[in-house]
């Protein structure tokens, strides 16, 4: 029995754990993420009417900028109610730039709603979400929106989905025409067909036999289904042996245990935009994703023994939650986004941040909707809400009891690719754009920035040029600062491409003592992508404390600038194979200086090489300008990957240099008339050919 229940200052929650959905619309730019979520929204009765993105009226899309350009920026958070089960849904952009609202909102649901375009299928951001979904372990359904589109092909986007994604898709509904013809949805577990009425914005439906001319088809595709489900299920397969059928309610109670495990995506479709499909997409959401109960319990370690430790979903735990995003707000400032795993978090609570090693009393706790929130004067577990009152968080952060604290595993977010000056236009201007841009950097992890110590510019990190022109936007219209931004610029990385052995000894006298040192080192490439990695193969004994520490800090700073442009160094094995102690003539700051110039050293003598951000590009092209489009590639430096047909269009895909991407939209349309459309997401990164590189302005 939970424990709520005993406290005379709250009362008990209204939803138990089983009724909760915590999840996410995720998919790739333009597939309909929001159109859905504002249906799922209006047929739930959270709204009154339906708000649309290209009327720039869409709920969940709150921000100007969101409004303007009818896109999702940031991830919105909302409550809703369907069947009598708590849906606490997050809207997730689609574009690449943005993609670390989609990872960090994963990292906290339960489940996912995939949606992909019945006319494009898998797309590249399609691929990325999922892939982020696996990485945390989030199972997820499928809706294939957007079938009254010309060129909308169902199984074409189910085969994608299964060889794209690798997943194990399988429809459970059946589109009733297709096109302009597309007019409701078949259900292959119950047989029954759904048709929608365009007068009430399909909030009305009638539920009728299956169509005649439907009936061989939908045998076939429930048959499949029910293989599928026997094949993957015990009890399933047990009563499908014997009785050649699935009873409705053992097909859906195994469709559900067998998407909580990762066995399972089933597969709906409709027309979000023309109000087909979704009521049925709410009643799979509540009926196949899992509950706070039914995923993994959360793991962490003892902040002090490194011990590992869990926590039920349970309210009578001791509280643990984890903070995923950070929005300052101007009426009441700073808002923690909170997905609480166990034990109950109250208004004005103290509570305990590990990283901080300190204790923060809660303000106000809020349920949240889009850009509007409720005051509550509990969060309960499994609950994902708002709080205040925080003084020093950051995204990845956990909250606990100082008395039983736990380390949840933080969230990792990809590298800034792209760069962009930002100068005040008057110096009354510097302070109110350092404290916007500190702001903004609380607020996006993919966002930072830097001083250049010789120019004296500010220089701003993003994860593309529409990421950076947003923050530009946001600088200038909702911090009101004046500022003046330069052209956005390639953020390059360095590397080594030998390997290469130094001897350092360092040898100095300060303040009348010498300071002796002497360590040899070893550098190595390593694959891209896989990051730094320093090692020591001498023992403990012939370098002890705190001089091994030294020597692995003072590798560190060496590899913070490269040798070519002073871009950081990646993907760089450093093996410490040997050094020499003389305790009386030593000190932790000799060997951290011996460390770091032996570092500048071994590196020259490596071949340091210079690594461009690669991206994987994707086109969709019709046939006549696929010549023009090739030939342009080239003039990239562009690889193709990839290409094939999609009716009347081509799909190209290819991996391109960022530093040749700049304006290509524009240019793209030139190329094909307006006809043709693009999406990139960075790839890896790789040398810079050395003809480039010459070319290259020297700073």
């Amino acid at each position: 029995m939970s424990d709520e229940t005993s406290s005379p200052n709250h009362e008990a929650r209204e939803h138990p754990l089983h009724m909760i959905r915590n999840i996410g619309i995720v998919a790739h730019i333009d597939a309909g993420k929001t159109t859905t979520s504002e249906r799922i929204l209006f047929y739930s009765g959270k709204l009154h009417r339906i708000g649309e993105v290209h009327y720039g009226t869409a709920t969940m899309d709150w921000m100007e900028q969101e409004r303007e350009r009818g896109i999702t920026i940031t991830s919105a958070a909302t409550t809703t109610f369907w069947k009598e089960r708590q849906i606490n849904l997050i809207d997730t952009p689609g574009h690449v730039d943005f993609t670390v609202e989609v990872e960090r909102s994963l990292r906290v649901l339960d489940g996912v709603v995939g949606v992909f375009c019945a006319v494009a299928g898998v797309q590249p951001q399609s691929e990325t979400v999922w892939r982020q979904a696996r990485k945390y372990k989030v199972p997820g359904l499928a809706f294939v929106n957007k079938a009254d589109r010309m060129g909308a092909n169902f199984q074409r986007c189910v085969e994608q989905i299964r060889e794209k994604l690798h997943l194990p898709a399988q429809p459970v509904q059946l589109p009733i025409g297709l096109e302009e013809n597309f007019r409701g949805v078949v259900d292959l577990i119950e047989q029954k067909a759904y048709l929608y009425d365009d007068e009430s914005l399909g909030a009305e439906f009638s539920i009728e036999d299956v169509p005649a001319e439907m009936a061989d088809e939908v045998a076939t595709a429930r048959m499949e289904l029910m293989e599928a489900v026997a094949e993957r299920d015990e009890a399933a397969l047990e009563v499908y042996m014997e009785e050649g059928e699935l009873p409705v309610d053992m097909l859906k109670s195994a469709i559900r245990r067998l998407t909580c495990a990762h066995q399972f995506v089933a597969v709906m479709v409709g027309s979000a935009l023309k109000n087909k499909g979704v009521q049925p997409l709410l009643d799979a959401i509540v009926d196949y994703l899992p509950s706070p109960l039914d995923v993994p319990v959360p793991h962490g370690l003892h902040p002090k023994t490194e011990e590992k430790v869990t926590r039920e979903a349970a309210d009578n735990e001791a509280m643990c939650g984890l903070v995923f995003k950070i929005a300052n707000d101007g009426y009441v400032g700073k808002i923690a986004f909170v997905r609480m795993y166990s034990g109950m978090l109250k208004k004005g609570q103290n509570v305990w941040n590990p990283r901080t090693n300190k204790r923060d009393r809660l303000a106000r706790i809020l349920r949240l909707h889009a850009n509007s929130r409720e005051e509550l004067d509990v969060l309960y577990s499994g609950e994902i809400g708002g709080v205040t009152g925080f003084k020093d968080v950051t995204t990845g952060d956990t909250i606990c009891l100082e008395a039983d604290p736990i380390l949840l595993e933080r969230i990792e977010f990809p590298e800034s690719v792209i760069a962009m000056s930002v100068e005040p236009k008057s110096t009354a201007d510097k302070d109110a754009l350092m404290t916007a841009l500190q702001i903004l950097a609380d607020e996006d992890p993919t966002f930072t920035y830097s001083l250049d110590e010789e120019s004296g510019q500010t220089i701003m990190h993003g994860m593309g040029e529409l990421h950076l022109e947003i923050l530009r936007d946001r600088l200038l219209r909702e911090h009101k600062v004046q500022a003046r931004a330069g052209k956005p610029t390639v953020t390059y990385r360095e590397s080594v491409a030998a390997t290469a052995t130094h001897r350092q000894i360092f040898d100095r006298e300060f303040g009348g003592k010498r300071q002796l040192a002497e360590v040899e080192l070893q550098v190595a490439p390593r694959e891209r992508g896989s990051g730094n990695r320093i090692e020591f193969k001498v023992n403990k004994n012939d370098l002890p404390e705190p001089y091994r520490s030294a020597v692995q800090e003072g590798i560190e700073d060496a590899l913070v600038t490269g040798m070519l442009r002073n871009y950081r160094m990646v993907d760089v094995a450093v093996t410490v194979t040997d050094a020499v102690v003389q305790v009386s003539e030593t000190s932790d700051n000799a060997f951290k200086s011996c460390a770091h110039i032996g570092m500048r050293q071994v590196l020259l003598e490596a071949r340091p090489i210079l690594l461009e951000p690669i991206m994987e590009l994707e086109i969709h092209c019709p046939e006549e300008h696929m010549g023009d489009v090739m030939a342009d590639l080239n003039g990239r430096r562009g690889k193709i990957r990839d290409m094939e047909s999609a009716g009347e269009m081509q799909i190209i895909t290819a991996d391109v240099p960022l530093a040749e991407l700049f304006g290509y939209t524009t240019a793209l349309r030139s190329l094909s008339k307006g006809r043709a459309s693009q999406s990139m997401e960075p790839s890896t990164f790789a040398e810079v050919p050395a003809e480039v590189q010459a070319a290259m302005p020297q700073y």
